[in-house]
């Protein structure tokens, strides 16, 4: 397995593509006028506490206060705002917390007008971007992180990734970072630590201990509201996160960006700093170059096709997201209906998996699976999909498929979900819209595919702006399909046909269903 980030700067936005074997797998956009991304730190106010909600609302800059619940403050709130009390007059100097004299925690099942009131100062931290007409979600309970640990101000547990399973391992680590932990932080073990010796931890540390101390410095001059610790760059964020041995290369069109993301990586893996490229073409932009614009345009409409003719309807409610999977009219080899409903499934679940990380859905998400008979088969379905989406980075719960075949599965969701409109203008239609061309490109090979292994002669009858695309050029689509089948496809324009229409034929001139 290989993987590879792949970086497109522009004057308003930089997108990240993350690409495992090729496939996109990830897609993150970071607008220049973004303020509000998750890990950012504000020094704010509180504009309104309401005890119905229990919870309060806080004036953070956004034109939509930030959502900030009783459950979000941390049990040591009081703490907090002792030391910024104190900070903001000038009275502390020495950041580190050793000899800061902590508050009594609140109770975990307080009332929030007992504890907040208008116009207080607190410091608060982004864990949920704005989305829609909502503000931003914030926790008082801070948080800072690093490539191995999580440093948590105001705090004194240690705990580890429950990821890493190996008990030995486990107590290794927290022996290894309670020898290093400072007074006043609690410290979370990422699972990336698992095999990492003092010295890396301890850098790791040092260098959050160094963002919390020149955050604390800007406190007795920061406005209300302002950002007083903004969270890394997307692309060294994302690197904090996901990067790791099977990362092959880290393409970047942005020479700013490639020196940041080559910096970076020295810190964090030295020996990986050569993968690491600067992407300079005048001819080919850097998504087109990595097969990005076509997958981007294939994976975000309403129906997401997958192979041997299966595809996916994916359907956006207010309340849930849903997804229909669907085995096409195909022929296959397996002997009976549950087996070409197992094996559907299985090509479903990975796509699916794919699917939830690539558009950041969240939420409740319902998948109608094909009915299966055999329970034993629903389990395994059930498995493998846990499997597939055990990568990924967002909370999230799978429910057993019920009797119907129905999986439910919760979501979280921190940033607004990606959504491309995969639509264009209808050239027969003045008016109207239609599925991206590209798209018919791909149904048109994937049904290909099928037909060929079962019809030697095919005619394919298409629209004459899809059949110059096809045939025109070397090597052309065509060619590729000549050398992938052995088998020749006779193209014919059919002026009659709508742009998206085609039809395949055998020798005797009878349709082929599609």
């Amino acid at each position: 397995m290989n993987k590879e980030l792949i970086i497109r700067s522009s004057s308003e936005a930089v997108d990240f593509a993350l690409l495992k074997d090729g496939k996109l797998i990830e897609l993150h956009k970071e607008e220049e006028k973004s303020n509000f991304q998750v890990g950012d730190i504000f020094i704010a106010k509180i504009r309104k506490p309401v005890a119905g909600l229990n919870a309060a609302f806080v004036n953070v800059g956004f034109e939509k206060d930030a959502f900030l619940h009783y459950h979000d403050l941390g049990p040591n709130l009081a703490s907090q705002l002792k030391f910024i009390k104190l900070v903001s007059a000038g009275k502390i100097k020495d950041f580190s917390l050793k000899t800061f004299q902590f508050e009594k925690e609140i109770d975990k099942d307080g009332i929030i007008t007992d504890i907040l009131s208008a116009n207080q100062s607190v410091l608060v931290q982004v864990v949920k971007e704005p989305i829609s007409t909502k503000g931003p979600r914030i926790s008082a309970e801070l948080s800072l992180a690093g490539r191995f640990i999580v440093l948590v101000p105001f705090s004194d547990r240690v705990s580890i990734s429950q990821k890493i399973e190996d008990k030995k391992e486990k107590d290794r680590l927290k022996k290894l970072v309670l020898s290093i932990k400072p007074k006043g932080f609690g410290v979370i073990v990422r699972t990336v630590a698992e095999g990492k010796n003092v010295a890396e931890l301890e850098k790791d540390l040092q260098n959050l201990l160094g963002r919390w101390t020149a955050m604390c410095k800007k406190l007795p001059t920061a406005h209300h509201p302002s950002k007083v610790l903004g969270e890394l760059n997307r692309a060294s964020s994302i690197l904090r996160d996901v990067f790791n041995d099977t990362f092959s290369g880290i393409q970047i069109d942005d020479e700013e960006l490639y020196h940041q993301t080559k910096e970076y990586l020295q810190e964090i893996a030295p020996s990986k700093q050569s993968i690491v490229k600067f992407y300079q073409s005048n001819d080919t932009p850097i998504f087109e170059k990595y097969n990005i614009e076509r997958q981007i345009k294939t994976s975000f409409g309403r129906t997401v096709s997958m192979s041997k003719g299966a595809y996916l309807i994916i359907e956006h409610t207010e309340a849930l997201h849903v997804i229909d999977v669907n085995s096409g009219n195909r022929s296959n080899k397996a002997t009976n209906q549950e087996d070409t409903a197992m094996e559907v499934n299985m090509i479903a679940a990975a796509e699916i998996a794919r699917q939830l990380r690539l558009r950041d859905m969240g939420g409740i998400i319902v998948v109608d699976f094909i009915d299966m008979s055999n329970p034993e088969n629903r389990k395994v379905l059930f498995d493998f999909l846990r499997e597939e989406m055990s990568d990924d980075k967002a909370k999230h719960k799978i429910l057993p498929p019920s009797k119907f075949g129905l999986v439910q599965i919760t979501r979280q969701r921190v940033r607004p979900e990606v959504n491309i409109k995969t639509r264009e203008e209808d050239p027969n239609n003045e008016h109207g819209e239609i599925e991206a061309p590209i798209l018919i490109i791909d149904k048109i090979s994937s049904d290909l595919d099928r037909i060929l292994k079962t019809h030697k002669g095919v005619v394919l009858n298409v629209h004459p702006f899809v059949a110059a695309y096809l045939s025109k050029g070397f090597p052309s689509l065509r060619s590729k399909w000549f050398f992938e089948h052995k088998k020749w496809v006779k193209i014919i324009p059919r002026d009659a046909y709508t742009y998206l229409e085609y039809h395949f034929y055998d020798k005797k001139g009878n349709v082929i269903s599609e």
